[in-house]
C-alpha cells in the first residue's frame, strides 16, 4: 500500500461528491480540525486512569470519524448525528458535576497534566465547532452534529476539572494514610523503648512538679522506700491497652497514647503555654535586633494554636499567614522552606498548595522537635520568606533553652 500518491502535491483533493477540492477550502479545514480533536484525545487516554472515561473517549472518537464523514459525503444518512449522542454527553456532564457539590467551576486550566490537555483538546473541539458553522453558512451541514460539537467542548471543560478534583483527592488521602504510618511507627517505637503506662504504674515510679525530674532509666537505677512514695492518682490503663489501640484506627486515639507515654518517659510530647511564651519573647528580640517586625505563633503537635504574638508594626495579613506556617510544617512534618522546593512542577508535592487553604508552601514555619519528636509547630511572617525562614530556624536554635 502506498502511503503517499502525489495526487494533492498541487493542494487539492477530493471529497465524496465533489473533485479538484483545494485543500484551503472550508469543509477541509474543518476536516483537519476534527482530525488534530481526535489526536488529542487520544493523548487524554494515554493520560487518565479511569476505565469509564477512556471509553466515553472511544465513543467520542467514534462520533468523530462519523462527523468527518458527514462533511465528506453530506448527503449520505448513514453520518448523521443521532440525538442519542448528545444525550449521553450531557449524562456524563451531570455525572461529573455531582463531585463539585454545586460550587462554582475554577476557570484556570493547568493544576495537572492530564488536566491541562483536556482544556487544550477543549479550545480545539470549540475551534473546530467554529468552522463547523461557517460551513454550514455554506454549504449546510448536519444540526446534530452542530449540537454534539457545542457539548463536546462543555463536556471537555468539566473533565479537565473532574480530573483535578479526583487527583486532588487521591493526593490528601495518600497524605493522611502517610501521616497515619507515621503516628503508628512512633507509637510502636515508643512502646519498644521499654516504658509504657501500665509499667510505670506497676513499678510505682512517680515524679512530682517540685521534685527534680529524671529519665525513666535513672528512676530505675535509684531505690524507691515505699513510705517516701506520696500517694498520687494512678494513670487508668485498660488491660492490654497495647492490643485496644491497635484496633482503634483512629488517629486521635494513636496520638493521645504517644503523649502519654513520652510523658511518663519524662519526655515533652507537646510545647506548653508557658513554654511557647518564652520562645515567642526570644524571637521578638531578635525580631527586634533585624528591624523585622512579625507575627510569631506557636501551635501543638495537633496543628491548633498555642500563642501567637503580633510585634508593633506588623502587617495585618502576617496574622493568618503565620498561623498557616505552623500548621503546614506539623500537617507535613517538614519546614515550609523544604516543602516550597518540593512543591515545584516536576517534584513530589507539585499542586499540594492548592488543596487546601490552610497549607502555605513559602519560609517562615517550622516543626517544633524533641529528639524526633515532634511538639508543635512555629510560624513566623513579616518579612520575605528567606527572611521568615532565618528568624525561624533561629526559634529551633534556642528551643532547648525554654523547655
Amino acid at each position: 500500500m502506498e502511503v503517499y500518491t502525489g495526487y494533492g502535491d498541487k493542494g487539492m483533493t477530493d471529497l465524496s461528491h465533489t473533485k479538484n477540492v483545494s485543500k484551503s477550502d472550508d469543509r477541509i479545514c474543518l476536516m483537519g480540525s476534527v482530525e488534530e480533536l481526535c489526536s488529542h484525545i487520544g493523548l487524554i487516554r494515554v493520560l487518565v486512569k479511569d476505565g469509564d472515561i477512556i471509553r466515553m473517549l472511544e465513543k467520542i472518537q467514534d462520533t468523530l470519524k462519523k462527523i468527518i464523514d458527514g462533511v465528506s459525503d453530506p448527503y449520505n444518512r448513514e453520518f448523521k448525528i443521532s440525538e442519542d449522542r448528545t444525550e449521553l454527553l450531557e449524562e456524563e456532564i451531570r455525572r461529573m458535576e455531582e463531585v463539585f457539590q454545586g460550587a462554582r467551576l475554577p476557570i484556570l486550566p493547568g493544576d495537572s497534566r492530564a488536566a491541562a490537555e483536556i482544556d487544550v483538546t477543549r479550545a480545539v473541539a470549540r475551534r473546530a465547532e467554529r468552522e463547523l458553522a461557517l460551513v454550514s453558512v455554506k454549504f449546510g451541514s448536519d444540526t446534530g452534529a452542530k449540537k454534539y460539537m457545542n457539548r463536546l467542548s462543555d463536556y471537555f471543560y468539566v473533565l479537565a476539572r473532574y480530573v483535578d478534583v479526583v487527583k486532588a483527592s487521591e493526593k490528601k488521602e495518600d497524605l493522611a494514610e502517610e501521616q497515619k504510618t507515621v503516628v503508628e511507627s512512633e507509637t510502636a517505637a515508643a512502646e519498644n523503648s521499654g516504658k509504657t503506662a501500665n509499667d510505670l504504674n506497676a513499678e510505682n515510679v512517680h515524679t512530682q512538679n517540685a521534685a527534680p525530674s529524671f529519665t525513666a532509666a535513672q528512676s530505675q537505677q535509684m531505690p524507691v522506700q515505699q513510705e517516701n512514695v506520696p500517694e498520687q492518682q494512678a494513670v487508668t490503663a485498660t488491660a492490654g491497652g497495647s492490643t485496644a489501640m491497635a484496633q482503634n484506627d483512629s488517629m486521635a486515639v494513636n496520638t493521645a497514647m504517644i503523649q502519654e507515654v513520652l510523658r511518663r518517659m519524662g519526655i515533652q510530647g507537646r510545647i506548653t503555654l508557658d513554654s511557647a511564651k518564652r520562645l515567642i519573647e526570644k524571637i521578638e528580640q531578635e525580631a527586634l535586633r533585624r528591624n523585622k517586625p512579625s507575627v510569631i505563633a506557636v501551635c501543638g503537635p495537633d496543628g491548633n494554636p498555642v500563642a501567637v504574638h503580633v510585634m508593633d508594626g506588623s502587617y495585618l495579613v502576617s496574622f493568618d499567614v503565620a498561623m498557616k506556617k505552623a500548621y503546614t510544617s506539623v500537617a507535613v512534618k517538614m519546614s515550609t522552606m523544604e516543602l516550597s522546593r518540593l512543591t515545584q512542577p516536576g517534584q513530589t508535592f507539585y499542586g499540594l498548595g492548592k488543596m487546601s487553604d490552610n497549607i502555605v508552601i513559602f519560609g517562615g514555619g517550622v516543626p517544633l522537635k524533641v529528639g524526633d519528636t515532634i511538639i508543635g509547630g512555629l510560624g513566623i511572617s513579616g518579612g520575605t520568606g528567606e527572611e521568615d525562614n532565618s528568624l525561624a530556624e533561629y526559634g529551633l536554635q534556642i528551643l532547648k533553652d525554654v523547655l
